[in-house]
């Protein structure tokens, strides 16, 4: 699976640690940031490989399973600009399933969804990985 952030990579990082606690054996994680910056924060928190930038971003995602991050990454111009019209679009236009997190941060509101934390969020992140994955994977 790929996790996708940039500027500091801080729910990138909580993310990929979530997943890791959840699934110690069991989930490959490529962390792709925009940014050096993201990309290290995401190996620090246990990612198992890691590519910074457009083109990583973009070639990437179209050969893992699952993408996940926040709802910016597949919004162009988004997280202060750092997210490119390619990496949003190859975002969006992968075949993978996407599970992302609706933060408010990049001037859009999701109607309907409630407000939750961060840490919460992500607990709705990996429950849906969960029900993704076949029976025999889901075990942490």
């Amino acid at each position: 699976m790929a996790v996708v952030d940039g500027r500091g990579g801080g729910i990138g990082k909580a993310i990929v640690a979530k997943i890791k606690k959840e699934f110690p054996s069991g989930v490959r994680i490529i962390a792709l940031g925009t940014n050096a910056l993201a990309t290290s924060a995401m190996l620090k928190a246990g990612a198992d490989q890691g590519a910074t930038g457009e083109n990583a971003i973009v070639q990437t995602v179209q050969r893992v399973d699952l993408v996940t991050g926040c709802l910016g990454i597949v919004l162009a111009h988004s997280m202060l600009g750092e997210l490119t019209p390619a990496m949003a679009e190859a975002v969006a236009k992968c075949d993978a399933p996407k599970l992302l997190i609706p933060m408010n941060q990049c001037g859009v509101d999701v109607v309907g969804v409630r407000q939750e934390s961060l840490p919460a969020m992500i607990d709705i992140l990996v429950a849906a990985i969960k029900d993704m994955l076949p029976a025999g994977d889901r075990s942490p």
